[in-house]
């Protein structure tokens, strides 16, 4: 039952990090995947990758925050596949850096216009595609564990994936009935580019930054937050819905 036999899956923020991981799974496991993603070159190689290694996958440029792009994306999905199944709604770009009183509002708009607005419309096309289907669909949205408790300044960031499981429960209350489930994937730590971006960006230690965000003394590998993506997107989760799933080594426990 831990499989995607046939599954069409839409993947945003799939060209690298725990998009690609997903992406890479679903079409292990038999989905069909449609690879969204701002960046052309690498959204393509992720795609050329799947398909090399005997998957079925196709890139679609995406801007999630643009109405217009995301209407687009499932329609072309349906185009190509005939049918949208299951989605991870994955795309992000990298926090903020200075606490409210010196916020970039600029930074603060792009920023609640991908991880927020983008999840939100997202959904409306995918349930609107769904729905049309006769609903037995899945849909995970990503927020992190910066949406259960706040971290340092990263205002923004908090804010939007805080709206991020807020959302996913009033889709979830309104569309569970009619076979479409809805659930949150939070992650910790996780080993991807954005996150080593930060490190930087914030001049942190990974060895010592890694031991105060995990009980597991360790950054996750972004392979782990896909395996929940499946588990949330297969029949064995069929009575899960409107959950919220932190995937942090134990770091909201501690």
């Amino acid at each position: 039952m831990l499989n995607l036999n046939d599954k069409v899956a839409i993947v945003t923020g799939a060209a690298m990090g725990m998009g690609k991981a997903t992406a890479e799974l679903f079409a292990q496991v038999g989905a069909k995947v449609i690879i969204a993603d701002y960046n052309e070159e690498e959204g393509q190689k992720t795609a050329d990758g799947i398909r090399k290694n005997g998957g079925e996958a196709t890139f679609i440029k995406v801007d999630v925050s643009k109405e217009e792009q995301v209407k687009n994306l499932v329609e072309k999905t349906v185009e190509t596949y005939g049918r949208l199944d299951v989605a991870v709604n994955n795309a992000a770009i990298t926090p903020d850096d200075k606490p409210i009183a010196e916020m970039d509002m600029d930074y603060y708009d792009r920023l609640m216009s991908v991880d927020l607005k983008g999840i939100m419309l997202c959904m409306k096309y995918e349930i609107q595609q769904m729905l049309k289907q006769g609903g037995k669909s899945s849909i995970v949205n990503t927020s992190s564990v910066s949406g259960l408790r706040p971290q340092p300044a990263n205002p923004a960031y908090v804010t939007a994936k805080h709206g991020v499981i807020g959302a996913t429960k009033a889709a979830a209350m309104d569309y569970s009935s009619k076979g479409i489930r809805i659930n949150t994937v939070c992650p910790g730590a996780i080993d991807t580019p954005m996150l080593q971006n930060a490190l930087v960006q914030f001049g942190l230690d990974p060895v010592a930054y890694a031991k105060q965000l995990s009980m597991l003394g360790r950054f996750a590998e972004a392979e782990e937050v896909a395996q929940a993506n499946l588990w949330l997107c297969s029949d064995l989760s069929s009575y899960v819905t409107g959950a919220t799933i932190a995937v942090d080594g134990g770091y909201t426990a501690m």
